[in-house]
């Protein structure tokens, strides 16, 4: 028979879904059985991992191997202690709203059944409270939040100020990491994959010209430079950029926007500096693509495929 049990939310979530008069009525109710249909909305109850299909909003792709491992052995010996949100579709059918990485350990664990809440939700109600779960997760890379914020913004129609008091962020900070976004895509991934901090993203950012980004991200990548190594370069970028268009350069005109866009489509796709020369109105010039070193050399004559 059913028995007695309460099951809390972790840290922020509760108030993430309005769940404070759910948990109430946990304490209050049992945990049903997902056979139980007269289960009320909001309670916890068990449910069939085979009748749980995975929320198609879920802006999350990337789940560490070892971490669910971890996860999975730790629910094989203390049961699924936070359970996941789903809503109901029909009357043995459910989508997942949020835990994702539970509900996929708890497979790995064996497990058949697991703790939810049920809950309503439609699709643009599903994708916030999905990317708002994502958003304050504490292993989340700086781009993938990036992303996060970018599809809240599009998708659920949120203004800066909004997503801002929906995550618990001051609009600056909103700002930021939305900012890496534009980056080069080779930093991005840099970022993504860990390569790069959020504190040499922030000084990254303040940079204008890509050609200058790139410049700057190889030199974090070749010499392993410091976030304060990076923001005394970037001003020291900044300051040679303004000094010489103080000096009135007129021995090179300004690339036409779609010169200016190869080149920083070459820089994107070298991760280096690339300049592009043109000399007369029939496109006649030169591309100089430097090298740091033999191996840098090589580096970029396989991307040529030399």
């Amino acid at each position: 028979m059913a028995h007695q049990r309460k099951i809390g939310l972790g840290k922020g979530l509760s108030a993430l879904l309005n769940d404070t008069e759910d948990i109430k009525q946990n304490n209050q109710h049992p945990v049903r059985t997902s056979l139980d249909s007269e289960a009320p909305l909001g309670s916890v109850s068990l449910i069939k991992i085979e009748a749980i299909a995975v929320n198609p909003y879920q802006p999350r792709t990337d789940f560490d191997a070892q971490a669910l491992n971890e996860l999975a052995d730790s629910i094989k010996l203390q049961g699924l202690i936070q359970p996941i949100t789903v809503r109901k579709v029909d009357q043995q059918q459910y989508q997942l709203i949020s835990g994702e990485r539970r509900l996929r350990a708890s497979k790995l664990a064996g497990l058949t059944e697991v703790p939810a809440y049920i809950r309503t939700a439609n699709d643009q109600q599903m994708l916030e409270m999905a990317l708002i779960e994502n958003i304050q997760r504490e292993n989340l890379n700086a781009i993938e939040v990036a992303l996060s914020f970018q599809r809240m913004i599009d998708e659920c129609h949120l203004k800066q100020e909004e997503l801002g008091d929906r995550v618990s962020k001051n609009r600056s900070t909103v700002t930021n990491y939305l900012r890496l976004l534009k980056l080069p895509p080779v930093i991005q991934a840099a970022i993504r994959d860990n390569q790069l901090s959020m504190g040499h993203a922030r000084a990254l950012i303040n940079v204008a010209d890509i050609d200058k980004q790139l410049y700057i991200f190889q030199e974090i990548i070749d010499k392993g430079l410091s976030v304060r190594k990076v923001e005394e370069l970037v001003r020291l970028v900044n300051d040679q950029g303004h000094r010489s268009k103080g000096k009135g350069d007129t021995k090179r005109k300004p690339l036409t926007f779609e010169f200016q866009k190869i080149q920083d489509d070459l820089a994107s796709k070298f991760a280096t500096r690339v300049k592009l020369n043109v000399k007369d109105k029939k496109g006649k010039g030169s591309i100089e693509i430097p090298f740091t070193s033999a191996d840098d050399l090589g580096r970029i004559l396989e991307l040529l495929d030399w």
